[in-house]
């Protein structure tokens, strides 16, 4: 996997809430859809998303959530932090 996700990305993880397919998600996203996504992130990325908590208020849709962890991959390989991916692989 490449980092950023992009959001083909996203939506197929946040289609893994709720056993549904990517064309199925919503674009207005609640606040366990975030948490689900975040934590699938994480895992399938390697990546910990320091985020805080006026950030995450600030998602409220698919396209948002793109930009989160487009921001939080930025800041992870800012920081010199082992992603296991190659950045100039990076999706905008």
């Amino acid at each position: 996997m490449s980092l950023p996700p992009g959001r083909a990305d996203v939506l197929r993880m946040l289609a893994a809430f709720g056993d549904r397919s990517p064309e199925s998600v919503p674009e207005e996203l609640g606040s366990l859809e975030l948490t689900w996504l975040i934590a699938e992130f994480e895992q399938q990325y390697g990546v910990e998303a320091e985020l805080s908590d006026d950030r995450l208020d600030a998602v409220r849709s698919v396209d948002d959530a793109v930009e989160l962890l487009r921001e939080a991959c930025l800041a992870a390989v800012g920081s010199g932090a082992d992603t296991g991916a190659d950045p100039g692989a990076a999706r905008s």
